[in-house]
């Protein structure tokens, strides 16, 4: 692999990763690692260019992320983990339990998407233009084109058909916000199309995990261990 992730590791027991998500960092995490810990060993790693961790040569795109997830773990001798994954981080955990269903042992979805249309046009609009806007300087500017790669993810990733979701084998649940960016038809959809799933709304927006810990906390908690 290209690349090494930085990465918080806490806690002792079964192994449980934790997926932040589009621009942001493992810090994500916060108001979880302290509890997480108490009852696994958790590794809470920064993606590809996010973060701590370098942007390295190769693709940026969800697909690129899950496999450097395979590579983190092999890297760490983890041979199944729990995952937890917030929004792109959501999207990451749900390629790779498709792609790597043997790996993955109970499956957290908290905010995911399986495309553009399942995010309010109220949100994904200025988010499409951004993008727009951000390839057309990318040539003459840096900034704009990692920008542009950050947008990207969230205008062409992770393109996933809810018939693809048949294929996750793992125990999942499927959580949002209330007040989420994700339409709560579509986090439905999610829910519909993943065996056996469970689904959960946590009182909130989209950040409920960092924004109302404690609730997202026991929901994540009662999951894992019930």
């Amino acid at each position: 692999m290209d690349i090494q992730h930085h990465y918080i590791e806490k806690g002792q027991g079964e192994p449980l990763i934790l997926l932040h998500g589009n621009g942001e960092n493992c810090d994500y995490f916060k108001g979880q690692i302290e509890v997480l810990a108490r009852f696994y060993h958790v590794y809470a790693p920064d993606t590809r260019g996010h973060g701590k961790t370098p942007r390295g040569n190769a693709p940026f795109t969800i697909r690129q992320f899950a496999d450097d997830l395979l590579s983190f773990m092999d890297l760490h001798g983890i041979e199944k983990a729990h995952l937890l994954g917030f929004s792109d981080g959501g999207n990451i955990a749900m390629i790779f339990a498709m792609r790597y269903p043997d790996r993955v042992d109970r499956l957290i979805l908290d905010g995911a998407n399986l495309d553009a249309r399942g995010v309010k046009r109220s949100v994904q609009i200025p988010i499409e233009v951004g993008y727009r806007i951000a390839r057309l300087f990318a040539r003459k500017s840096e900034s704009a084109r990692l920008k542009a790669e950050l947008l990207g993810l969230m205008v062409n990733d992770p393109d996933v058909r809810p018939e693809e979701l048949a294929r996750i084998r793992s125990k999942t649940l499927v959580v949002a916000g209330t007040r989420d960016m994700i339409r709560e038809a579509h986090t439905r959809l999610i829910a519909a199309g993943i065996p056996g799933s469970s689904l959960a709304f946590v009182e909130g927006d989209h950040f409920v995990a960092n924004k109302c810990p404690e609730a997202f906390n026991r929901v994540i908690l009662d999951f894992l261990q019930n």
